[in-house]
């Protein structure tokens, strides 16, 4: 069952709920530059705008790490989110209040907005890519993509860090779900580019001016994040405690 909660405005402009807020845009910031700025490198190192396989692990091996330290310093005061779908499956399973989780996508995305706006001036310029379905698959396979490999992130942090159960477990949490994410780059960055976060998707796409294709990886990630924490939070989890004040997630 869904636990979506609106929550106040009080509650949401808190001090607490403020310094989360930066935490998120900090955080996403890091993240979507290392990520983004790993893709520019390959391109400039080796004058080639498609990437082969080598490239490809370059670039899953720099967001895996990339989003286990920004995870890892967010956790505390924002709950580490960096991404509008786990922000969205969190707040389906009742971790985190609508108004809250608004806000949060805000920091994120312009995080993300102002990550690639300095790539494009340290690099004189150089083009930021963008997320793009691959040539010969339909939109709706990209869709479908991106559902599947953002559930699987959003369960890991169910899993990991969101489960009052995880025990010790929550300890790896950011290793957790930075691993998954470098997998799933790797598997489905030659066909939907493996997005899995509409703010890492949004920010090049803003930069670039071109938001042909933006709708599929706000699409997608939305409906695997939300299935992820109607899935974990009605099966695995069942109760539901009242939703703090300004914590993301326990």
């Amino acid at each position: 069952m869904v636990k979506l909660a609106l929550g106040s405005i009080g509650d949401s402009l808190s001090v607490g709920s403020l310094k989360a807020y930066l935490a998120e845009f900090i955080a996403t910031l890091l993240f979507v530059f290392a990520g983004v700025g790993s893709a520019l490198a390959y391109n400039k190192l080796t004058s080639d705008a498609a990437l082969d396989p080598a490239g490809l692990v370059a670039v899953a091996v720099a967001h895996a790490l990339a989003l286990f330290v920004g995870v890892s310093m967010a956790a505390n005061i924002s709950g580490g989110h960096l991404n509008p779908a786990v922000t969205f499956g969190l707040a389906i399973g009742g971790n985190i209040t609508i108004l809250t989780g608004v806000f949060y996508w805000i920091a994120q995305v312009f995080g993300s907005i102002v990550a690639c706006l300095l790539l494009e001036f340290v690099t004189n310029g150089m083009s930021v890519p963008t997320h793009a379905v691959a040539t010969g698959m339909s939109k709706l396979e990209g869709v479908v993509m991106e559902i599947v490999i953002t559930f699987g992130l959003v369960y890991t942090v169910y899993a990991t860090a969101a489960d009052p159960k995880k025990g010790s477990l929550g300890t790896i949490a950011p290793i957790a779900i930075g691993f998954i994410v470098g997998a799933n780059i790797l598997a489905a960055g030659p066909f939907s580019g493996g997005s899995m976060n509409p703010a890492r998707s949004s920010g090049p796409a803003v930069v670039a001016g071109d938001f042909s294709e933006i709708w599929i990886y706000w699409v997608g990630p939305l409906i695997g994040g939300g299935l992820a924490g109607l899935i974990y939070g009605d099966i695995f989890i069942g109760s539901h405690d009242p939703i703090p004040a300004s914590d993301a997630y326990p």
